[in-house]
């Protein structure tokens, strides 16, 4: 008889667990300066993906294949912001140039965008990377809050990989805290 339990006792396991899928991890938010990350999982079916491509990492640091970013360039109307040390809000000082962005991107319908999140090289690789995915994120925000198609936007975090100064002090480190912007034609 302990047999001829032992069977139902199995089948009702599987079936409360189901097909075992194999969860993708993403960074639900950024992990503390000394490298605690905090993760939600999501199932395969229940991510959105498209959301970030190029070389750099996302916020799950997983460096997944991603759509090349060839053909983008700098273009000399497009002034990138910074941020304060930690920090992912749009600063009131940078709100004028991101306006004069989502103008120019307006005026020229034909442009695609990726807009580059990046950090200094305080705080460990996974947070940077968390960091500069929420300043990209908040700076796409701000230009879709101004009429610029989500749809034309891409987003991208290079962590601290990509400086745009490496001397260790506080200007350098400002510098280097940025939402740096890139186009192509359609």
């Amino acid at each position: 008889m302990t047999k001829l339990m032992a069977i139902p006792a199995v089948i009702l396991a599987f079936a409360l667990v189901g097909c075992a899928k194999q969860p993708t991890m993403t960074q639900g938010s950024a992990p503390s300066p000394d490298g605690a990350v905090a993760l939600q999982v999501t199932t395969p079916g229940g991510m959105q993906g498209g959301e970030m491509s190029g070389e750099g990492r996302g916020a799950s640091g997983s460096g997944s294949t991603r759509p090349s970013l060839e053909g983008f360039r700098a273009a000399p109307a497009l002034t990138d912001i910074h941020f304060e040390f930690d920090r992912a809000d749009i600063r009131e000082s940078d709100a004028p140039l991101l306006d004069a962005n989502a103008g120019w991107l307006k005026e020229h319908a034909n442009q695609l965008l990726v807009i580059e999140g990046h950090c200094d090289e305080r705080g460990t690789s996974e947070y940077n990377t968390a960091l500069g995915d929420r300043r990209a994120r908040a700076t796409k925000n701000y230009l879709v809050s101004r009429g610029v198609p989500a749809t034309r936007i891409t987003i991208i975090s290079y962590g601290e990989e990509r400086p745009a100064c490496t001397q260790h002090a506080d200007e350098c480190w400002a510098q280097n805290r940025r939402a740096h912007f890139l186009v192509k034609a359609r």
